[in-house]
């Protein structure tokens, strides 16, 4: 029987791998029992309000491409058209030309000084001589024509071409954009399916809290303008009475400041002004009128990005819509909104005008009074009645 060898002690290599793969599973273990904290909800609310707002950025280049594309078909469809017409005439010019050829060629086969040599009828020959010359002359000027059509064939041809691809790539970007809108849309759905009733009520409260804060602070802002507005008027006629005593040779009475009593303090003093009603549209007649009665119209029907009504709108659809029933057509997107009309002051603002926010202007509405706008929010949302200050206001236009 042989002698049993005793087992050799692992070697280094061997004691290294193992130690490895140890402190690998217990930082699989570690890794498995610590995962990510949830969101709060306010980091949710944040996510998706970028992704909405990146949406609507995606919506407006989506719909001045879309401008673009229909632009581009219709001149597509006038040059084939022109090509197709011109086609048509080289066609008939191509025929004209044959029915000359077989005539000169029937004609000019024998030498004109043999002909009329031969002929029993040299007065015959003359006649028949000049409508050969005749013949060459339309020959030539056939020719002459048949060339200039050509050219201008070839070069419609190439206009259509150069027009053709220019839609193809218009369309390729719609495409892109489409994509990256419901993209977009797609990843703001799933972070709010992953919320219960309660936190999605929670976010609805909250953007209810942010609208009324905005509304309190416009009115408090009006207020504030009011009163110094009074206050001037206050002193300038104050300094009107003074002047027109002092011309009449009087002495004006000294101005004595009244007591300055502080005002009681009610609990309501402290709070944020209440949110006003909703400013009822103005009385028919007029441009503005029909375009800010339009857009109450609208009030409640969903948001469709790209939708121009009449069931749905975008932000500029609505706003395009409401000047279309005022007989003035406006251009597709905000951005190009923005570029037309009179630039307005925001003090200066009148029902009717035009407001746009953020500052790519993607986002458009039509301003009804007392600080607020109607506007197509986001997908998801309904046409709505919201104070100017929400959103990050960059300015006005009167077209």
């Amino acid at each position: 029987m042989g002698k049993r060898r005793k087992p050799s002690a692992p070697s280094r290599a061997r004691m290294a791998v193992l130690t490895t793969a140890v402190a690998g599973g217990a930082v699989l273990a570690s890794g498995t029992a610590h995962a990510e904290p949830a969101p709060t909800l306010a980091a949710v609310k944040e996510q998706v309000d970028r992704l909405n707002e990146e949406a609507e950025q995606a919506i407006e280049r989506f719909n001045g491409f879309q401008e673009k594309q229909q632009k581009l078909q219709g001149e597509a469809n006038r040059i084939q058209e022109k090509v197709a017409r011109g086609q048509e005439a080289m066609n008939e010019l191509r025929t004209q030309l044959g029915v000359v050829g077989a005539e000169q060629y029937r004609n000019n086969g024998i030498d004109p000084g043999i002909q009329l040599m031969l002929d029993s009828d040299p007065a015959s020959y003359l006649g028949r001589a000049s409508v050969q010359d005749r013949v060459a002359g339309s020959w030539a000027d056939l020719l002459k024509r048949a060339q200039d059509e050509q050219r201008k064939l070839d070069q419609e041809r190439t206009e259509a071409a150069a027009t053709l691809a220019d839609l193809d790539a218009v369309g390729a970007s719609l495409n892109g954009q489409k994509n990256q809108i419901q993209s977009k849309l797609a990843q703001s759905e799933a972070l709010l399916n992953k919320l219960s009733a309660e936190e999605r009520a929670k976010i609805n409260a909250q953007e209810a809290a942010d609208k009324a804060k905005a509304a309190a602070q416009q009115a408090a802002a009006a207020e504030r303008a009011k009163a110094a507005d009074k206050e001037a008027a206050d002193k300038a006629k104050a300094a009107a009475a003074a002047k027109e005593t002092a011309g009449k040779g009087g002495t004006p009475a000294p101005q004595t400041a009244a007591p300055q009593t502080p005002a009681a303090q009610t609990p309501a003093a402290n709070t944020p002004a209440p949110v006003t009603n909703t400013p009822a549209p103005p009385a028919a007649g007029g441009r503005a009128a029909t375009i800010v009665q339009f857009a109450y119209a609208q009030l409640g029907k969903p948001y469709g990005w790209s939708k121009t009504g009449p069931s749905s709108f975008d932000c500029s659809g609505l706003t395009g819509a409401a000047y279309r029933a005022a007989d003035v057509s406006l251009p597709r997107t905000s951005q190009e909104q923005w570029k037309i009309g009179t630039r307005i002051g925001r003090g200066d603002l009148q029902p009717g005008d035009l407001v746009f926010f953020y500052p790519d202007l993607h986002h458009v509405g039509v301003y009804i009074g007392d600080g607020k706008m109607i506007h197509a929010p986001r997908t998801g949302k309904n046409i709505e009645v919201l104070p100017i200050g929400v959103m990050p206001y960059m300015g006005a236009v009167r077209p």
